[in-house]
Order: structure tokens, then C-alpha cells, then sequence
């Protein structure tokens, strides 16, 4: 067999391996799946009509403030849900499973492919059943094409691509699951101070260069205006060149830190 072909084939070892894990324990899944929901509906019922008419400057409207929150949330559920990647690669680094991999026949950096895989995929479910919450409490994308569904399904992938390889860095740094769940909390904070609840020129003018110079607002900003048909000007590539930055640095980070010799 030809290097890419075993390659191949320890990757899809690994990934079956991480997806059972997560079937067998699905608490870590589920918990951090929770958030984003619970704030969905905290700031739709709670908020909703307060937030709606100080966005429109007019009357309460829930449904427009629904149609603004829902692609922050999604957004939200692939930084919450790659938390669990940094935890999961921590595990496997400190409880010697890493050391046994090591003196077996396989590729190096399937073990890293098979978790980034498995997490990208269980980010994308996660964001399916958080999407069929914001479709079950009034969220509507009448104006969508099918090639602006494409694009958005597409830009969710990258994003959780991106976030998974530096989630994968902080667990391989981490020197416990305490410590690799820590260091990956920035991925759920950055939404909470980017556009997700309200625009950015609603912000104090100090703030605004905050929430405005992260990854997370051109993406949101993107996703909103491919399924709302709202404007997406520079927001698009801006967000494409954070997503192939990230996964860039993530990838080269986490597969260097895993080739080093253990200590």
C-alpha cells in the first residue's frame, strides 16, 4: 500500500475510534451543546422584544431579532462544541494511549486526522439540532437560494475545521482535561463580544475595534447575509481568509507539538 493510502486508512481507524467514544460517553457532547440553546432561547424569550426594538428602533418585532441571533448561535455551537476536542486530545496525550499508538505500525498524524474529523462532524450535527431549535421557535430563511444554502452549509464547515485544529494545539499544550477545557474557553467567549446579540455600531466606539477584528463577527456577518439576503460585502473573504488562517496554523501547531518526542 502506498504511504497515502495507509495514511487513509489509520485515519479512518481513528475516526471510527473517536466516534465511538463519543457515542459511549455523549455527556461532554450534550453539555456543551446545552449553551448555545439555553442562550438562544434566554435571549429570544427574555430579550427578544426589548433587544428587537432597540435594534430596529421601532416596535418589538421577536421574529427579526430571531432572524438576526440564529447565525450567531450556530456559529457559536462550533466553538462551544470544539471545547470538547481540547479535552478529548488531553485525555489521549495524558493517559499513555498516545505512548502505545507510538510503538504501532501506523501513520503518525492519524490519530490527530481521525479527532479533527470526528469533531468537524459532530460541530455540523450540532449546528443541524441547534438550527432545528431556531426553526422550531420561528427562525425562517425564505430568502435563501439553493447556492446561498451551499455556501453557508460550506462556510460552517471551514469554520468548524478551523476551530477544531486549534482546539487540537490546546489539548496537545494542555497538561490536563481541566487545563485543555480552560484554554479553549476563548472559542466560546470571542462570540459573546462579536455581532451574535447585536450589531457592532450599537456598541461604544471604544469596543467596537473588539468585536470587529475577530473571526467571529465577518463569519456571523457572512452566514447572516447568505441566509437572510442581507449584505455580505467584504465579510465574505475576510471570513474565508480567517478560516484558512486558523486551520493553516492550527494544523502545522498540533502536528508539530505532536511529533515531539515525549518527555
Amino acid at each position: 500500500m502506498s504511504s497515502l493510502s495507509l495514511a487513509v486508512r489509520d485515519s479512518s481507524t481513528m475516526l471510527r475510534r473517536n466516534l465511538l467514544h463519543a457515542r459511549r460517553y455523549p455527556s461532554m457532547t450534550l453539555n456543551l451543546l446545552l449553551t448555545p440553546i439555553v442562550l438562544l432561547l434566554l435571549f429570544v424569550y427574555i430579550f427578544g422584544d426589548v433587544m428587537s426594538a432597540g435594534i430596529g428602533g421601532g416596535g418589538a418585532d421577536r421574529s427579526e431579532y430571531i432572524a438576526y441571533l440564529v447565525p450567531g448561535i450556530l456559529l457559536m455551537t462550533i466553538g462551544s462544541t470544539t471545547i470538547g476536542t481540547a479535552v478529548s486530545v488531553s485525555n489521549d496525550m495524558t493517559e499513555g494511549i498516545i505512548a502505545r499508538f507510538r510503538t504501532l505500525a501506523i501513520h503518525r498524524g492519524s490519530v490527530l486526522i481521525g479527532h479533527v474529523v470526528g469533531s468537524v462532524l459532530q460541530a455540523l450535527i450540532s449546528v443541524v439540532l441547534v438550527g432545528a431549535v431556531g426553526v422550531a421557535i420561528g427562525f425562517r430563511s425564505t430568502d435563501a437560494t439553493f447556492l446561498e444554502w451551499v455556501a453557508a452549509f460550506g462556510l460552517l464547515a471551514l469554520f468548524a475545521l478551523a476551530l477544531t485544529w486549534i482546539a487540537v494545539g490546546m489539548g496537545l499544550i494542555s497538561p490536563n482535561a481541566e487545563a485543555a477545557g480552560n484554554n479553549a474557553m476563548p472559542l466560546i467567549f470571542l462570540p459573546l463580544i462579536s455581532s451574535t446579540f447585536v450589531p457592532i455600531d450599537a456598541m461604544p466606539g471604544w469596543f467596537q475595534p473588539i468585536a470587529e477584528y475577530q473571526p467571529f463577527t465577518p463569519a456571523i456577518e457572512t452566514l447572516r447575509g447568505l441566509l437572510l439576503g442581507t449584505e455580505i460585502g467584504h465579510n465574505g473573504w475576510l471570513a474565508v481568509l480567517w478560516c484558512l488562517g486558523l486551520a493553516v496554523l492550527g494544523y502545522f501547531w498540533s502536528m508539530s507539538t505532536f511529533k515531539r518526542d515525549p518527555k
